[in-house]
């Protein structure tokens, strides 16, 4: 269950033979057992959660005294005006709805189960006790008849005046607003009665208010949006076309590309750095007597700074040019592996709906989440909290409950994220180590999660978890950052954002290898330690090429990106400037460009994912093959070409490619057995 081996077993495995696809065995077995006794802790917190009476106090709500409304309640012990019959009082309405405590999920204000929430704003108690006469709705203290309520000891047991009007879903689904942009009357939200002038909700979230304070405002972005429906679909589509397009793009001229971007990267290195040393210059030669004196200590602490950044943009583009300069013969492998990439995709078209099949599993487990965060909110034994009101809270070892709880949401959503890792790498491990291409499996997609399912959940639960061990230190840190902003000493700040950084890149570093060690289980069958070695010794041996595709590939596909949500973005400008129905229309366009970049994403991290993983692929393959009767590459003739390129190079260059001879083996390319696909 460990990382490190025993010795007889790293005997075994140094002398196992290399047989991809072959011989598939269980891996990791003891951690997928880990992993299945975590998801059924995970649903015992579920079904003790609603089995304790949570599910009917998160759907109808409870007042400040521990009773359900909507139903009768049993008294509970030393808690007055508890055990009362609401069965005809289903919602919930608070005195002071503006005093709540949102931060520790605590109610301030006193809550009420009532029969109705008032429709309109209520100014005065009398309006207040009209309403309870003519609705039978009693907004004031249970212990206080509505005839009492305009009386002297009324004012602390009634609602805070004016009694805004709550929402009800009957009336907001027709959209009625009013010209003043106030929404008329809305069923209460979850048997709430939740107020519809929003503006008391101001010191929670400031920022927000201020923009959406003017309901006029908000009345016309919310118009903007429904009247530009049919806009924003149309314009979500073209992005979703345009993402294709870009991959086929992508395919057939990738070399033009992937050099267009390696001599645009270059360029503006050296013409940044040129605007530099000419500002210095120019500053430097200007005469000081015109400058006021006032002035002039701000003119020399600028000219310092512009040499300084001078000095450094030169120092960078010397270290890029000379990483350019050594990987440039690596950059034509990156070509190769578009290429290939795009092969693939024709082959396995399937692939590029798998982040949606992701997206949707994650939705499915982040509201079964969510919903069971709710019901432990409300789950527990009764007590009374420092305004004498009652809350729920559970005691004992249970209660940390809520710990086990977040450690599952970061676990098993790095697991739904690394089976899509296994998934694909599978997919395409298969297409490349498939001599016939036309005995492909008839669904290699379906085929490598069949793999995943009967072989390697262990592998991927490992994996996983090795991430989740890193992520929540990182984020207790950001907690504590955040909790203690303002007061710990700079030298406190510094260590703790030295921290978080230091674990955000090990996070980064481990996504990686986690991937790349998918790679080598899903052709090997070995385990995840034995994989993550093997592919870490093989990323080592080929340092450059992972620094080239890791560089010039990424940065292409991130301008691809940016490209999509450019072009789809001008578009819904052309578009919705043509709109006359209304005037404001930045929040479509808003919506529509992160769409775009979502689209966009889902796809070409897809086509990243698939060049990465064959790469290892070619990788291995030129490590244990060289071409010979026997042990032939199983490669596409695209980067068999590449290879008898760099052998035809290193030929001429004679000791010069002693470092790339380290990198592929002698081969045999006139062997006349040896196919192409």
């Amino acid at each position: 269950m460990g990382c490190c081996n025993s010795a007889s077993s790293a005997a075994q495995s140094s002398k196992r033979e290399w047989k991809p696809l072959e011989d598939r065995s269980c891996t990791d077995l003891p951690w997928l057992l880990i992993f299945l006794l975590f998801c059924i802790g995970m649903g015992f917190i579920c079904g003790f959660s609603v089995a304790t009476g949570a599910a009917a106090r998160l759907v109808s709500g409870y007042d400040s005294y521990g009773n359900i409304c909507g139903q009768k309640n049993a008294e509970l012990e030393s808690v007055p005006n508890s055990g009362m019959d609401h069965t005809h009082r289903k919602y919930v309405f608070f005195l002071d709805p503006c005093n709540l405590d949102l931060i520790n999920r605590k109610i301030k204000s006193e809550a009420l189960c009532v029969a109705a929430c008032p429709r309109q704003e209520l100014k005065t108690l009398s309006d207040v006790q009209k309403f309870a006469e003519m609705n039978g709705s009693a907004l004031c203290h249970y212990k206080l008849k509505p005839s009492e309520y305009t009386s002297s000891k009324a004012s602390s047991l009634c609602p805070k005046l004016p009694v805004p009007a709550r929402l009800e879903a009957s009336e907001l689904n027709r959209g009625c607003i009013r010209d003043d942009g106030v929404i008329s009357a809305p069923i209460p939200f979850f048997h709430r009665c939740a107020p519809v002038n929003i503006s008391c909700y101001a010191k929670f979230a400031e920022a927000l208010i201020t923009f959406v304070s003017d309901n006029s405002v908000l009345h016309r972005l919310i118009s903007g949006v429904m009247a530009s429906k049919e806009i924003i679909l149309g314009l979500c589509l073209l992005s979703l076309v345009l993402s294709m397009i870009l991959m086929v793009i992508i395919r057939y001229i990738s070399r033009v590309l992937v050099w267009i971007v390696t001599i645009l990267v270059i360029l503006g290195s050296l013409g940044g750095t040129g605007v530099l040393w000419w500002l210095y210059a120019k500053q430097r030669k200007s005469p000081k007597e015109t400058i006021i004196p006032e002035q002039l200590q701000i003119a020399e602490d600028n000219l310092r700074a512009l040499l300084i950044y001078a000095i450094s943009a030169t120092v960078f583009t010397v270290i890029l040019f000379l990483i350019m300069l050594f990987m440039r013969k690596r950059i034509a492998l990156t070509i190769a592996l578009f290429h290939v990439a795009g092969k693939v995709f024709i082959h396995l078209p399937l692939l590029v709906f798998q982040p949606f099949w992701t997206f949707f599993a994650l939705v499915l487990f982040w509201a079964y989440w969510i919903m069971t965060l709710l019901f432990l909110g409300t789950t527990g034994s009764a007590v009374k909290n420092d305004q004498g009101f009652v809350e729920f809270r559970v005691s004992g070892p249970l209660q940390y409950m809520w710990w086990y709880h977040v450690v599952g949401l970061i676990w098993i959503s790095e697991f739904i994220l690394a089976c899509q890792q296994m998934t694909v790498a599978g997919a395409v491990v298969t297409y490349y180590f498939t001599r016939d291409k036309r005995n492909l499996p008839f669904t290699p997609i379906l085929a490598s999660v069949n793999r995943l399912v009967r072989y390697h959940l262990g592998t991927v639960a490992k994996g996983s978890f090795i991430i989740t061990l890193v992520k929540i230190p990182r984020m207790i840190l950001m907690y504590i950052h955040s909790q203690l902003k303002g007061k710990e000493n700079a030298c406190a700040r510094c260590m703790l954002k030295s921290c978080i950084c230091c674990l955000w890149c090990l996070e980064k570093c481990l996504n990686y290898l986690n991937q790349n060690a998918y790679t080598a289980t899903a052709i090997n069958s070995t385990n995840f330690c034995t994989s993550a070695k093997d592919a870490f010794v093989i990323l080592v041996e080929n340092a450059l090429r992972v620094a080239a595709i890791n560089t010039v590939g990424d940065f292409m596909l991130f301008l691809g990106k940016v490209l999509i949500v450019c072009s789809t973005g001008l578009a819904g400008i052309m578009l919705l400037n043509y709109q006359q129905d209304y005037t404001v229309w930045v929040l479509p366009l808003i919506i529509v460009c992160l769409f775009a970049f979502l689209v966009a994403h889902c796809f070409l991290s897809i086509y990243e994912m698939v060049v990465d993983v064959l790469f290892l692929c070619f990788a291995i393959d030129t490590k244990y093959n060289d071409g010979s009767p026997g042990r032939e590459f199983y490669m596409d003739k695209v980067l068999m070409e590449f290879v008898e390129n760099s052998r035809k190079a290193m030929k001429e260059a004679g000791k010069g490619g002693a470092a790339d001879a380290r990198e592929l083996k002698p081969m045999n390319i006139c062997n006349k057995n040896q196919k192409f696909y």
